[in-house]
């Protein structure tokens, strides 16, 4: 990120940039951006190695075996599906690339990976023209490309694999890449992720692992980005409480201990850390001026949920993101983050999720609005500070519109001249609106 961003104690920072702090008590308008964007890295069997890409709600559904090797629908994809039931965006990061493409004499797959050896290439004679071949792609049992060519040469490649153009066409049923492996997966692949990571914007992150040491790098990653840099987002770890801090979510529930059997006969065993994928699309997809207390858990693993009401209240206080059961559903107790440790700054408020989406999207929104419209552009007088100071208060009055913020009054809002020529010091207040989580009634009989 090449502008300056986070948190500030006195009036001398160097990079030009928006510093904000929140106390108790991406647009170049002054609108409110949409959520719904996570990232997640992932161990694949295919897919695009070494970089960040962006796989849309609608593309996973039309594409997933092209971006991923396997069909939205295959057991392999159970977590995804459960990410894009609420998130709309994933900038997804393959950790086990670098293996081995498989391979055969007339194509190598597109990427490394062991699910390249499940395509076979087949050439026919051509039955209207003798002197051509029909040469064809399958992965599995499925045809995903058709070209007829005279040679090699003029076969174009596919998303599957690249042809080698030199290679003498002749008829065969079918024969096999192989030789396909994936690659390993450290604490490499997890650095590498986040260095790759830093320069994108979303709403979540998840990182689905029990390694307690690959979840303290993503939690310190976290409290630099969101203090340091400015990079508003929050972290969705399995059992990893101790973090107490605002910007990272532990899911306390485990999937439960089993094993499935996937469409093509192989044995796959849940990861006990899978509930990170639902809990991570939840609350990217979750707007500014709701909550996810009390959602049902409509994905497709089974969660533990054997817990006491004396469990489920020491699990509150201890910072837990927990589901339990009711009746016959699934549903989110509290949406708190691991914060515990409050302080005058800080308060008791903080450890609501509702509350951190509202001042990211604050953090977010205003810093986007200040780097591309007003930094370098607009004069730091008094009409320019006007303009800042009625864009800030048209954000604020969308934000009470929709009922993420009450009592909002222009007055809340100051922008005043920095200490220096180029400064400006924003000072605003804003009271959040919470959704309702206790009910006490007291009905008098006569």
């Amino acid at each position: 990120m090449a502008l300056g961003g986070g948190t500030f104690l006195a009036q001398n920072k160097v990079l030009p940039g928006t510093y904000i702090n929140f106390v108790s008590a991406a647009r170049a308008s002054a609108s409110l951006s949409d959520r719904g964007s996570a990232t997640i890295p992932l161990e694949l069997d295919w897919g695009a190695e070494d970089q960040v890409f962006q796989v849309t709600s609608e593309e996973f559904q039309k594409d997933s075996q092209k971006i991923f090797g396997y069909p939205c629908t295959d057991d392999r994809m159970k977590g995804l599906r459960d990410l894009f039931l609420n998130a709309s965006v994933l900038y997804a990061y393959r950790l086990n690339g670098g293996g081995e493409k498989a391979s055969n004499d007339y194509a190598a797959a597109r990427y490394s990976g062991s699910r390249g050896n499940d395509i076979k290439i087949s050439i026919q004679v051509n039955i209207d023209d003798a002197s051509a071949f029909d040469v064809m792609t399958y992965l599995d049992a499925g045809k995903v490309d058709m070209q007829t060519v005279h040679s090699a040469a003029e076969l174009k490649d596919n998303d599957y694999v690249v042809f080698k153009k030199d290679a003498s066409l002749a008829a065969t049923a079918g024969v096999p890449l192989s030789g396909g492996t994936n690659g390993t997966t450290d604490g490499s692949s997890y650095q590498a992720y986040a260095d790759k990571i830093e320069s994108y914007t979303f709403h979540t992150m998840g990182i689905v692992t029990k390694d307690d040491t690959v979840k303290r790098l993503f939690a310190a990653f976290n409290k630099r980005l969101r203090d340091e840099m400015g990079m508003k987002f929050q972290l969705v770890l399995f059992d990893y409480n101790q973090a107490d801090y605002l910007g990272v979510i532990s899911v306390k529930n485990k999937v439960s201990d089993g094993m499935y059997t996937d469409t093509d006969g192989k044995t796959v065993y849940p990861e006990a850390a899978a509930a990170v994928y639902w809990t991570t699309g939840a609350q990217a997809g979750c707007a500014v001026n709701a909550s996810c207390q009390n959602r049902v858990y409509d994905g497709e693993y089974t969660l533990d949920t054997d817990y006491t009401q004396a469990q489920l209240a020491a699990a509150i206080e201890a910072g837990e993101f927990v589901f339990h059961k009711v009746n016959a559903d699934i549903r989110v107790l509290e949406d708190i983050n691991t914060m515990v440790t409050t302080t005058d700054a800080m308060g008791d408020i903080f450890k609501d999720n509702q509350v951190i989406r509202v001042i990211d999207q604050l953090g977010n929104d205003d810093a986007v609005l200040f780097n591309r419209k007003y930094l370098g552009k607009v004069p730091n007088d008094a009409a320019g500070r006007s303009a800042l100071w009625s864009d800030l208060v048209k954000n604020r009055q969308e934000l009470q519109r929709i009922g993420a913020i009450e009592e909002f009054r222009e007055a809340d809002v100051t922008v005043s001249a920095g200490d220096t020529k180029k400064s400006v010091v924003v000072e605003s207040a804003v009271t959040v609106v919470n959704a309702m989580s206790k009910l006490y009634m007291t009905i008098t009989i006569a």
